[in-house]
Formats: C-alpha cells, structure tokens, sequence
C-alpha cells in the first residue's frame, strides 16, 4: 500500500466498458484504492472474491464496477422478465442499502442498467411497484427483500451476480438465516459471480463463502492493521461523573463541525443529547428505534453540515459514509470489540486524518483490555485535561410520549385476531 489512499493503479488499466468509463470519472474516481485495485483484476477474470479491507477504503466502488462490468459484458437471458433482478447487493443496516443505491446511480449513470432500492421502515408500497416495474441491480436489506419474495414481487432466477457487503456485521445483527435463504434462491455458484466484502473475514464469514461460493479468490488488504493509520486515539480514564463535563469541555476546545458520540444505550445518547442541548451544542440522537425518514433527514443534514454532532448507538457503527469526520467520541467503551473498530472507522475515511477520543470510565474500563488485544497495540492514556472540565449548565428537558388513554393498550379489530394483525404490522415494517 503506498503512503496515500490511492495507488498508482488506473482504471484505464482494466478495459472497462466506455458507458461504466463514463460513471466512474462521474464519481471523482481515476485511482484505485488498493482494495479496488486488487480486487477488480480477479473479479473481472471471472472468479469469485472474498475480500477484507479497512472501513472507508472503497469496498462500494469496488463492488459496484464489478457488477455493471459484468451486466454490461453479458447478454442478459432472453426469457429474463423485467422483475427478475441480474443482480443482488445485500447490506445489513439501511443506512448502508442507501448509500449503496445512491453510489449506483452515479456509476452506473450511463448505463441504462436499473438499481432499486429495497429496505425496511418506510416506502412499503412504492418499493414494491418500482420493483415489479422493472429492475436489474436490486439492493436491499434482507428483511424487506425476503418479505417481497415470498409475495412473489420478484424472484432470483436470473441473478448473475451476488453481493454481500458487511458479511461480519450480517452475522452480529441475526441475519445469516436470511442471507442462507436468499442465496439458495439464486442459481448455483457455479452460474454466477459472488462478491463478498466484510471490514473482518472471520471464521464463520469465511464458512460462508465457502458455502455459497465459487471457490472465492481472498483478497487481503493491509490485514495486520485493523484500525486505520490515520486515526489518532486517546484514552481518558474518566469517573461516571466526569463523562458529561469532559466530553463538553473537549468540545468547547476543539472543532465540533461534524463529531460523532457513541453510546452503548438509548437512555445514554438521550442524556447526552439533553445536555449537550442544554449547553449550546446542537445535536440529534440516531437509534435503534428512530423513524426511517427521521433517520435519512438527520443523517442528510448531519453530512450536508447543518447538524455539527450526531449521537448514535451503534446502530450507526457500521455503513455510514460521512466525509469529513473529525472526531470520534467513545462516551461509552463498547463491549464488542470490534465495534471498536468500526465506530472510529467513522472518521479518517479515504486517506484523511480524524481523531477517536475513548472514555474508559467506571462502568465500561473492563472492556479496554479487549480491544487493546483485538487492535493489537494499546491505545495512548491522557490525564483528563483540567481545562476540559466544563462548568455544566442544566440539561434541557427530555420530552417523553405521553401514554395512551386507557393504559396504552387497544383492542383487537373485529373479525381478525391481534395476533395476525401484528404479524402483518411487523412484515411491513421489515
């Protein structure tokens, strides 16, 4: 890997069809990153990868031309029917489905080939017609996608490529059962291309492949550093007290432009957010349980600058691309220590510096030693500055949904029972 992000490999270099040529420069992109650049010589030969790499080095991109080289140099089957996708990007978390599409419809501009979007939280019926509408690229998380499968919206007959992006993150969200079931759907391995991309290529992620794989090539970027070099770490040993005024003090001296907070709890980021709110800082909470179209207007004004600090449970750890992070704050240690990995992966994306600032306090100081032996090295410990102890203002008042009258709880519709009710609720909601 050279000093830089970038090699000093071209896409010129591969021969790529002039309308994907097209997208490419589109997206700002002529040098590889040294995932792409090992990557696309394999998969353009026509094996399947499984490839590692570091958060934020161009795993998207990679993937992405491969899957519109490929569409493009292949004659699509005759008897293909237009809700029969040729492609299957699968993501775990909707955050990344997004930014996947949105990354798509750049490189693929000139192509006339049709990404479509499908994820679970919103646009239930509007997916589903733009699906059955017509789609060759079909990106989605697995809940949303198994749920327009089984009411036979579309079917995997003709997929010619297969992606899974996040394959670790598949597994610590639940979903290998879905992934399995999908992919059994689609032709055999020995009919299509896989991709598998996965910031760790673990034990399990590595069955995986084998399984469902034409005996994947494994390409391996820079291994041995599991947190990027660019990112400068910190340590404070705070007590449960000193969380707040510190990670206060710490902002009032330094560029809160764009930072983001991580917690390990919902209670946590709201407590974090009132006081932050209550000393002047603008801030929004992204969890678990925040509406799909909040989440996008938050996650929109927080890239475009409106919003300087996110607070995020990790939830958010993982397929974000935010550029320009400055700062990453550990509020909370996380007790995976991968998650480690990803949530300061946030910041110093695609070659740019950014600083991880981890408390180590009295709840979550046990996690530490995990995640010194999973990055490898230990991260440096700072005394608390006593500056950055700020004096704190009162948090703002957390504004809590009032419950419902007659203690929350309605009575099951008529003629159907709540049971078949809330299954179908759950369903659209995939």
């Amino acid at each position: 890997m050279s000093e830089t992000h970038l090699t000093e490999i071209p896409y010129s270099n591969f021969s790529l069809p002039d309308k994907l040529m097209q997208g490419i420069e589109d997206a700002g992109f002529s040098m590889c990153t040294p995932i792409q650049a090992e990557t696309l010589p394999v998969v353009l030969s026509g094996r399947d990868v499984a490839g590692q790499a570091q958060t934020g080095t161009g795993k998207t991109a990679a993937f992405l031309v491969a899957v519109y080289n490929q569409l493009l140099t292949h004659e699509a089957n005759e008897q293909r029917k237009p809700n029969q996708p040729r492609a299957l990007i699968l993501a775990p978390t909707r955050e990344l489905a997004i930014q996947i599409h949105r990354d798509a419809l750049v490189i693929g501009g000139h192509t006339g080939l049709k990404p479509v979007l499908a994820y679970g939280g919103t646009g239930y019926d509007q997916q589903r017609d733009e699906i059955m509408a017509g789609v060759d690229i079909l990106i989605g998380t697995p809940g949303r996608l198994i749920d327009y499968f089984k009411q036979h919206v579309f079917n995997l007959k003709m997929a010619e490529v297969i992606v899974l992006d996040e394959a670790d993150r598949m597994f610590d969200l639940g979903f290998i059962k879905d992934i399995r079931y999908l992919f059994r759907r689609c032709p055999p391995p020995q009919r299509r291309l896989g991709l598998l991309f996965s910031a760790t290529l673990s034990h399990r992620v590595q069955e995986l492949a084998y399984e469902h794989m034409n005996n994947p090539v494994h390409v391996n970027v820079e291994p041995e550093k599991v947190t990027a070099d660019r990112v400068r770490q910190v340590v404070y040993h705070t007590s449960n007290e000193e969380k707040i005024p510190l990670l206060i003090g710490l902002l009032s001296h330094g560029d809160p432009s764009r930072s983001i907070v991580f917690v390990n709890t919902k209670r946590n980021a709201e407590r974090v957010w009132a006081y932050l709110e209550g000393n002047g800082f603008k801030s929004a909470v992204l969890s678990g349980d925040v509406p799909q179209t909040k989440r996008q207007r938050l996650l929109k004004e927080f890239q475009g600058g409106k919003l300087p600090i996110l607070i995020a449970t990790d939830v958010a750890a993982r397929g974000l691309h935010v550029p320009d992070v400055s700062h990453v704050f550990n509020y909370d240690l996380p007790q995976d220590a991968e998650d480690y990995v990803h949530r300061i992966g946030r910041t110093a994306r695609v070659g740019k510096d950014g600083d991880a600032i981890s408390f180590a306090c009295e709840n979550f100081v046990y996690s530490l030693p995990e995640i010194e032996a999973y990055i490898g090295h230990k991260i440096p410990v700072e005394a608390v500055p006593v500056d950055c102890i700020a004096e704190l203002k009162p948090p703002v008042r957390i504004k809590r949904p009032s419950p419902k009258p007659g203690g929350g709880r309605r009575r099951p519709a008529r003629g159907k029972p709540a049971s078949h009710r809330q299954e179908g609720n759950r369903n659209r909601q995939r």
